[in-house]
């Protein structure tokens, strides 16, 4: 009698788990309680199956946001502007393109319990971005009248509160991504006059360029 393959189940175990990770992220984002049923069944899978990759929820959630953090680390790593202003405003702009679509469960993950994991998955972003406050407060386009570590810590808080205003106040996607580029700007000293100009003066910044460069990006 030939020896089954083995190969297949685990390919069909990756095929079950990557379900269940895009399966969570979509049922959070709608009922950040979502059962284990609710996510199980938007799989295509029993409760039983989901349990075969996950103990329970709270290991899940871990996977759906350090997976989430780690794949938002991934697409800032390219973002780049030789004007740091400019930089600052992209490393918004691209993040907001990414969670846009999931903002509830975006949130949870860097206000929730599990805030410090996700914080750490995004650590080489937020190592990208000290780098370009330092460099704006070389040359003296980011304010100066704060240490480099609390400015980045306000630049990336402003960002970040743009997802609960857009949660609250059902913002569209374009409105939430003027809002994060002029959050982020006003955090690193810029008035809302001076910001505004930069955006509208910045084809870079364009809602459509950076939506069609985060798709770019997106499906490497």
């Amino acid at each position: 009698m030939p020896i089954p393959s083995t190969r297949a189940p685990r390919r069909d175990a990756a095929a079950n788990r990557e379900a269940i990770l895009v399966a969570a992220a979509a049922a959070l984002n709608e009922d950040i309680d979502a059962s284990l049923e609710t996510i199980a069944a938007r799989a295509g899978l029993s409760r039983r199956a989901l349990y075969g990759h996950f103990a329970n929820r709270d290991d899940l959630l871990v996977d759906v946001f350090t997976r989430g953090a780690g794949r938002l680390s991934a697409l800032l790593d390219p973002v780049s502007h030789p004007d740091a202003r400019v930089e600052i405003a992209l490393f918004g702009a691209t993040l907001w393109a990414e969670v846009e679509h999931i903002r509830v469960s975006a949130a949870l993950a860097v206000r929730g319990p599990h805030r410090e994991l996700v914080g750490t998955a995004l650590d080489p972003a937020r190592d990208r971005l000290r780098g370009t406050v330092q460099r704006g407060m070389d040359d003296g386009t980011i304010r100066t009248d704060l240490d480099r570590e609390t400015a980045t810590r306000l630049i990336e808080n402003a960002a970040v509160s743009v997802l609960d205003e857009a949660t609250r106040a059902g913002l569209s996607d374009r409105a939430g991504h003027r809002l994060v580029i002029l959050a982020a700007l006003s955090a690193a000293g810029m008035g809302w006059r001076e910001a505004d100009e930069l955006l509208e003066g910045t084809p870079e910044l364009a809602f459509e360029a950076v939506q069609a460069q985060h798709r770019q990006e997106a499906g490497k």
